[in-house]
């Protein structure tokens, strides 16, 4: 985007495991205030699970397949899969003839790069067969149709998936129709009835979820272990003690079709888990709070966290805290009888519990395979639940964030030597190779290409041309340098606590002193002090805004989300005023006070319509539009779409790769894009530096960012009403960029 230009932007709200004891009997001591939790008995549990598996077949039949004895279902039209496709089956240039034979550019230095990609190899005429299965008479269990199917390994092969209903094949059977026998252990006779029902080229979507699904068994096999989408290893953690953390190396990998080829795609990826678990974290808490509010003030940190059990090495969401169910109560064992959780860890994982009156963690599980079937609930024992991710108080320590960023921001030498040792276990460990092989797959070698460093853009201010040291961050190079322009800040209202008072008075005079550089006026505030508490913030702002205010400051004491949205609704629904919230401890550090204003006075700046800087752009009458979704924080089911477009001739106001970042450590990724239509007839390098520009032209960052700032706007946009807002924004702050 370069120019001078607004953004015209609209947010709206659209409607859009095993191993485990289950739950214990015990009386009624629910708090009377909450609902009771659904408990399931095993009855209903192995009820619901045989009903289930019947409308999961029903399902199979009438849309699609699952991926057999790996538990995961795949879907040929409708439903939920475990995998992202990038544009899987667009091929966009065949339609556009100014890009059909060639889509490289030319502009820049040539350099040589290597990707994250590997080749995978397969044969000419690959294909995967599916077939549909029944057994006569039926039979319930999942565990014996997989048993008497199987047992005809002649037939079938090694190289087969059954689920219990589908089965996928590498060879071909000879009949379209094959007829089977089974004997049961109790002498009864089943007919087996395989039907050939698709045969399915290597490029179909639904072979690229197979090979995915493939790939999972394959990193299974080099003793790695699956957290949410990614695979981990244990075996080789990283620990940071001075912050009681452990980081678990490994890799994010996913099977895509790229054009003609399809390859693999792996990147390093890092698992932070702290070394505190959930019972010490409890303790903690216990003893720095008033323990009236206890209850209530650890349910309020713990429900949704992610949990670790080490014992199994999965994970778990934390749902509820049952209080009243402790180590010694009992719970039914599938066999009927009765056993202790205290008893249970000791005989499966020689596990003695020190702590036997702490409460019990309640985790729902959902059927992946049917989401009707009533969730499974488990309990885990907090002493052996240990705690992932970081706290926000944690993102916040500047020291802990780089002993991170040491460990986990890979430089490019050490990030090739990992995905190196990924390739050659795969190839040297005898399992991991087989697995592939078994179907006919081979992992191929590194791809490797030639990119192209194009020229540094000039930034242009209002009276002058700065051509930045760095792409990266041009804010040095433009000190002193008027912005395009805005207009001044006349009328505005500044908010801040008793305590916060001095703070907001030293803001506001590097405001005024970093502003006049700018050609950014700023006059004296209208400075009301407030109460410690979100309802004295939101009180002062109802009072005290009036259709000429052009802006609301509130420095705030705290993070609190309901403090922040609740100034935001108000300010964006029912009266429209620009608003800037600013974090007291952000302004405790009088050495980055000056760095701080300038950011401070650029947000401003953009959210009073006014312009930072532009680049050239020799296009004319040209739009640029930037969409992005995000989910509805309160109104489950619901996605907000963020929709950004450039109002003027300059554009001020996700087919190839970009990298339009710098970073001072580790490694950067690359943006994929794809030219889904174009009948503009730009040349590929043409549309190429289009888009770099337009990653210059974010106004929150004085430098280049990873997509192009309409994307990011929207994307901002879009946040701040699903997570705060929640209702589409008055249409009277639509020329400006009040999100930021």
């Amino acid at each position: 985007m370069t120019g001078r230009a607004r953004v015209r932007a609209r947010g709206q709200a659209l409607p859009g495991a095993a191993g485990q004891p289950g739950s214990p009997r015990r009386p009624d001591c629910s708090r009377s205030d909450e609902p009771m939790p659904v408990r399931t008995s095993q009855s209903e549990k192995e009820a619901s699970t045989s009903s289930g598996h019947r409308e999961t077949t029903k399902l199979t039949q009438r849309y699609g397949l699952s991926a057999g004895d790996s538990g995961y279902t795949l879907l040929e039209r409708g439903g939920k899969t475990r995998c992202n496709f990038q544009d899987l089956g667009l091929n966009t240039r065949e339609t556009m003839a100014h890009v059909k034979d060639c889509k490289t550019g030319f502009s820049g230095i040539p350099v040589k790069v290597v990707t994250n990609l590997y080749s995978l190899g397969l044969p000419r005429e690959w294909q995967l067969y599916q077939y549909h299965v029944t057994f006569n008479p039926e039979l319930e269990s999942r565990r014996l149709r997989l048993a008497l199917l199987y047992s005809h390994i002649e037939l079938l092969g090694k190289a087969k998936v059954f689920d219990g209903a589908i089965l996928f094949l590498s060879q071909k059977l000879e009949n379209q129709v094959t007829e089977l026998s089974s004997i049961t252990k109790r002498g009864e006779t089943v007919n087996i009835t395989i039907t050939l029902t698709n045969q399915l080229a290597s490029s179909s979507p639904v072979c690229i979820q197979f090979f995915n699904i493939v790939f999972k068994k394959v990193l299974k096999k080099l003793s790695m272990y699956q957290v949410g989408r990614n695979f981990y290893s244990p075996s080789d953690p990283v620990e940071i003690p001075q912050h009681k953390l452990t980081l678990w190396p490994g890799f994010a990998v996913s099977i895509t079709q790229f054009e003609n080829r399809v390859m693999l795609s792996a990147d390093v990826s890092h698992k932070v888990l702290r070394s505190e678990t959930v019972l010490e974290f409890m303790t903690s808490l216990y003893t720095r709070i008033d323990r009236v509010c206890f209850i209530q003030t650890c349910e309020k940190e713990l429900l949704g966290l992610i949990v670790l059990t080490r014992y199994n090495n999965k994970t778990y969401r934390i749902d509820d805290i049952d209080w009243c169910v402790k180590p010694t109560d009992t719970f039914p064992k599938r066999d009927g009888s009765e056993i202790s959780y205290v008893d249970y860890y000791k005989q499966q994982y020689d596990i003695v519990l020190t702590d036997l009156n702490q409460p019990m963690l309640v985790s729902r599980l959902k059927s992946k395979q049917n989401s009707t079937v009533e969730p499974r609930v488990v309990h885990l024992i907090p002493e052996l639940c240990y705690l992932t991710g970081l706290t926000s108080w944690a993102i916040s320590d500047f020291r802990l964030m780089k002993d991170l960023a040491q460990e986990m921001h890979l430089n490019p030498e050490q990030r090739q030597q990992r995905l190196s040792r990924l390739a050659d276990n795969i190839q040297r460990i005898k399992e991991a190779r087989l697995e592939l092989e078994m179907w006919g797959l081979q992992l191929g070698c590194q791809v490797s290409l030639t990119g192209r460093v194009v020229p540094t853009e000039k930034i242009l201010m209002q009276e002058q041309t700065c051509l930045p040291m760095s792409a990266g961050d041009w804010s040095k190079d433009m000190r002193n340098m008027k912005i395009i322009g805005v207009q001044p800040l006349d009328n505005w209202l500044m908010l801040c606590s008793n305590r916060n008072g001095e703070l907001a008075e030293n803001l506001l005079n590097c405001l005024k002193r970093v502003g006049g550089p700018m050609g950014f006026y700023i006059e004296y505030p209208k400075i009301v002090q407030v109460q410690e508490s979100p309802m004295s913030f939101l009180r002062a702002v109802q009072q005290h805004v009036n259709p000429e205010v052009q802006l609301v400051m509130c420095v705030l004491s705290s993070n609190q989300k309901d403090c922040y949205d609740s100034i935001k609704k108000f300010l964006s629904l029912d009266r429209p005023v620009p608003s800037q919230c600013v974090l007291a401890r952000t302004l405790n550090k009088p050495g980055m006070m000056m760095s701080v204003a300038t950011k401070i006075a650029m947000q401003i700046i953009c959210k009073l319509g006014g312009e930072l800087w532009a680049v050239e752009i020799p296009l004319k009458s040209l739009m640029v539009i930037g969409i992005d979704v995000n989910k509805d924080a309160l109104k489950k089911g619901s996605s907000v779409v963020g929709f950004v477009a450039s109002t003027n001739s300059k554009i001020t106001r996700y087919d190839f790769y970009l990298i339009s970042q710098l970073a001072r450590q580790g490694t950067v990724n690359p943006t994929y894009y794809n030219v889904v239509y174009d009948n503009s007839g730009l040349k590929p390098d043409h549309m190429q530096r289009l888009t770099y520009k337009m990653c210059h032209l974010y106004y929150n960052w004085p430098g280049l960012i990873r997509v192009p700032a309409p994307c990011q706007y929207a994307h901002k946009l879009s946040f701040l009403v699903g997570q705060s807002i929640h209702r589409e924004p008055s249409l009277e702050l639509a020329d400006k960029l009040f999100y930021l």
